[in-house]
């Protein structure tokens, strides 16, 4: 049931991507970039959050109870019909459509917590759910004004029930008279959501391969086989970021939460890394459907954003990771960073397809050197951090 929910979020990233291209192509009245290039840009990371968060919390509900039971497995079934409701709402969700997107966000999170909270009445989850409950609807109402609003509108109150969303889990969903106080289960399943979360990065990563195989499939007046170079650089960029992810920290990661002090707190910070990687994917597989596309074009600096942000970003959550699990810096991780960074100028005079070449050079060179170290040595045993001290990424272990 769970890997079937998952088919409807890659159906969901697929959109996103998809929907993200056609307004990173807008040139500006001069010939450079727009602002409706960047404007795209940001909307799809406010896209993003809505259909990430959702898969979240259904993630933790399916670690708590059981998703063999038809409760659960109805839970999940209205989930997933959300999802494919939000997928289809999403390359028109700022063009005066984005009610149905706002309506089957709402409904999912407010009914899934009304039925559970209802079910579970008397047990201590039932005030979590209820709480819950109420700031989804409260980040709901916003949503649902928004998507009645005009264009600029529309955006400030979205990024607002974003906000109110995400800082209210953060704080515990706090109430008055029913107290606040996070999930715990991370620590009730660390196996289990590392399982999760590992599967939902490989959706990803296979969404990068679906998008730009669909784009090179039906690409028309193909110029000299850069089409071709460019399918070749982005399998090979998703298997590098695949490598690069499992390489160790990847492997132990469920083991890492289970010997943590607090793995609650360790759970937390390890599924925002995700997070992190996985927008990184996201925004790496806009760049090579930019590359697909306009192989040979003028490279905008929002497209090298996608082609070499994207990497970038990947790394940042993927050095987080390993500070989570092994409690140390990886160095040649922020290396990378820093050398996508500082080439991102100088690429403005190549064409895009050079950027997305120079970027899977960059991975290829970490993922060798992942291997060098590797070799000949047993598989490193976890050594993770405890809650506060993940944070301090330069502090010596």
């Amino acid at each position: 049931m769970e890997l079937f929910f998952d088919l409807v979020m890659v159906f969901a990233l697929n959109r996103l991507v998809a929907s993200a291209v056609p307004g990173l192509e807008v040139p500006g009245p001069d010939g450079s970039d727009s602002p409706s290039q960047w404007t795209a840009v940001g909307r799809t990371l406010l896209l993003f959050v809505p259909l990430v968060w959702t898969w979240t919390i259904t993630a933790y509900i399916t670690a708590r109870l059981d998703p063999r039971t038809p409760g659960t497995q109805w839970s999940i079934l209205v989930t997933a019909f959300a999802m494919l409701v939000m997928g289809t709402s999403v390359p028109h969700a700022f063009d005066g459509a984005g009610l149905p997107f706002a309506l089957a966000y709402t409904f999912v999170l407010i009914n899934r917590a009304l039925v559970f909270g209802y079910t579970l009445s008397g047990h201590p989850l039932a005030r979590l759910f209820f709480r819950g409950m109420f700031w989804s609807a409260v980040a709901g109402m916003f949503l649902i004004l928004g998507a009645l609003a005009s264009d600029r509108a529309q955006v400030l109150l979205w990024i607002l029930a974003v906000v109110i969303d995400l800082g209210s889990a953060r704080l515990g969903w706090p109430l008055p008279r029913l107290g606040r106080g996070r999930a715990t289960a991370w620590a009730l399943a660390p196996h289990y959501l590392a399982d999760r979360y590992q599967q939902l990065l490989l959706i990803a990563l296979g969404e990068t391969i679906l998008a730009v195989g669909i784009t090179y499939a039906g690409g028309t007046g193909r110029t000299g086989g850069y089409e071709s170079i460019g399918l070749l650089v982005a399998f090979v960029t998703t298997v590098l970021l695949w490598r690069i992810y499992f390489h160790r920290a990847g492997q132990v990661l469920g083991k890492a939460v289970a010997a943590a002090p607090d793995p609650a707190g360790l759970g937390r910070f390890i599924a925002s890394a995700h997070m992190v990687m996985i927008f990184g994917i996201v925004i790496t597989a806009i760049g090579h459907e930019l590359i697909q596309s306009h192989p040979v074009a003028y490279a905008y600096p929002a497209w090298l954003v996608m082609i070499l942000g994207g990497p970038a970003c990947y790394l940042f959550g993927r050095a987080a990771l390993e500070r989570a699990v092994f409690s140390r810096v990886s160095l040649r991780r922020w290396v990378g960073i820093g050398v996508l960074l500082a080439i991102g100028a100088p690429l403005l005079a190549a064409p895009p397809l050079t950027a997305g070449i120079t970027a899977a050079v960059v991975l290829f060179g970490i993922a060798i050197v992942d291997a060098r170290r590797a070799a000949h040595r047993p598989l490193e045993k976890p050594h993770p951090a405890n809650g506060k001290a993940t944070w301090s990424w330069w502090r010596n272990p």
